[in-house]
C-alpha cells in the first residue's frame, strides 16, 4: 500500500509593526481572508483605496497609521505601502504553491486600467498613470505612484499598472487599486496541481 506525504500549510497570516520618527503603523493581513478590513492613516481617500485592495484581493487587512501629517502626507503613505507589502511577502512565506502570476482589466465607467504583476523577487514599477488634479480629497495625486512603487519593492513584486483610458481622477486611482487587488488576488492562490511545489525552475523565488 503506497502512502503519499501530504503536506500541511500553514496560515498564510503576518502582521509588521514599522515605528520611525515619522510614522507609527501597524498591518495585519491574511491572505486567506474574506475581504475584511479596518484602515486609518489619517488620509480619507487613501483609506478608501486601501478598503479596495482588501475587498477585491479578499486579503483581510487591518491597518493602523499614524504619520506626521502636519509636515504632509509623503511619509505617511509611503511607509504605509512598505508595511503592507512586507507583511504581504511574510505571509507569502517561501511561495510555495501559488499562482505568482495574475493579471486584470478593470474597467470603472469611462476608465480602464491595465494591471499585470509577478510575485518574481524581483521588484519593479512600470507605471503609465497620468492625473490632471494635484488631490482627490486631501490626497496628493502625485504620492499614487509613490506608494505603488513602495509597495512593489517591499513585496517583492514586479508591477505594472497602466491607464488605458480614463479622464476622471477619482476612477483612474480607484481603478488602479480594484486592478491590483484583483491581479493579486490571482496570483496568491494556491494553484491546486501543484500545491507543494514553487513556481520557478530555479527552486526559489
Amino acid at each position: 500500500m503506497t502512502h503519499r506525504r501530504r503536506y500541511v500549510r500553514a496560515m498564510r497570516t503576518a502582521t509588521i509593526r514599522r515605528d520611525t520618527s515619522e510614522t507609527k503603523i501597524a498591518v495585519t493581513v491574511n491572505l486567506d481572508g474574506t475581504g475584511n478590513y479596518h484602515i486609518s492613516t489619517g488620509v480619507g481617500f487613501f483609506d478608501h483605496m486601501l478598503e479596495q485592495l482588501s475587498r477585491h484581493s479578499l486579503i483581510d487587512l487591518e491597518v493602523e497609521t499614524k504619520g506626521d501629517l502636519h509636515i504632509d502626507q509623503h511619509h505617511t503613505v509611503e511607509d504605509t505601502g512598505i508595511a503592507i507589502g512586507e507583511a504581504i511577502a511574510r505571509a507569502l512565506g517561501d511561495k510555495r504553491g501559488i499562482r505568482r502570476y495574475g493579471d486584470a482589466l478593470s474597467p470603472m465607467d469611462e476608465t480602464l486600467t491595465q494591471v499585470a504583476l509577478d510575485i518574481s523577487g524581483r521588484p519593479w514599477l512600470v507605471w503609465k498613470t497620468d492625473f490632471t488634479q494635484k488631490k482627490l480629497g486631501e490626497m496628493d495625486t502625485e504620492l499614487f505612484k509613490h506608494w505603488f512603487h513602495s509597495f512593489a519593492q517591499a513585496a517583492g513584486i514586479t508591477l505594472h499598472v497602466e491607464t488605458l483610458h480614463g479622464e476622471n481622477n477619482h476612477h483612474i486611482a480607484e481603478s488602479a487599486f480594484k486592478g491590483l487587488a484583483r491581479a493579486l488576488r490571482q496570483a496568491i492562490e494556491i494553484d491546486p496541481r501543484k500545491a507543494d511545489a514553487i513556481p520557478s525552475t530555479k527552486g526559489v523565488l
